[in-house]
């Protein structure tokens, strides 16, 4: 099982609980109709890596989010996730109806920074993304369809939340293909002030 940095402690999650198109903007880049309700879907543990690997046969895509850390049913912690998609499965298994796992939740697709205590309100929580040095991904909480406490109740609702799961709440618009050798800068903030940031480059 892979596990996570929690305040430089070692969690295993279960699994990571994904949401798609919870941003309005990132909705219309990929010309998806702007959901009414959360869009759940779930990455299992063996897609959990701390490195960032680019894609061999086909290009994947990154997403950055903001990922959030469930303890006792709450939110303890925050940190950067990735959200690793292969773009062209994904268009083929929409366009046919089919789930989305051979597009989103093969191995290593979910990559993250070491996870911190929130000990800040998480209104105030956005991320930024680079790539190369150059910003390619803004947003947060402000920016969200759906807001955290929103998606924890919806969540629940259908999975049992365990202790070291992870929520990754979405990405703002800005995805995009990315290369081997490719360097990533992904910082979590709350207002202007970064609580953690984590540098890959793509192997």
């Amino acid at each position: 099982m892979n596990p996570i940095l929690f305040e430089a402690r070692q969690i295993t999650p279960s699994k990571v609980i994904c949401i798609g198109r919870n941003y309005v903007d990132h909705a219309k880049e990929l010309n998806n109709e702007v959901p009414t309700s959360p869009v759940i879907f779930i990455k299992p543990n063996s897609a959990i890596s701390n490195e960032l690997y680019a894609g061999t046969e086909q290009p994947l895509h990154y997403e950055g989010e903001i990922a959030l850390l469930i303890m006792h049913g709450a939110i303890a912690g925050v940190g950067f996730g990735l959200d690793l998609t292969n773009r062209e499965i994904q268009g083929e298994l929409k366009a046919k109806g089919l789930p989305w796992e051979r597009a989103k939740a093969f191995d290593r697709a979910a990559v993250f920074s070491d996870f911190v205590k929130l000990a800040n309100p998480v209104e105030s929580l956005r991320l930024e993304l680079t790539i190369n040095n150059k910003l390619v991904q803004q947003g947060g909480y402000d920016l969200m369809i759906f807001k955290p406490d929103l998606l924890l109740r919806e969540i629940s609702r259908s999975f049992t939340l365990e202790d070291g799961d992870i929520i990754m709440t979405g990405t703002p618009k800005g995805v995009g293909a990315f290369n081997r050798g490719d360097r990533f800068r992904g910082t979590i903030l709350t207002d202007d002030r970064p609580l953690v940031t984590r540098e890959w480059t793509a192997k």
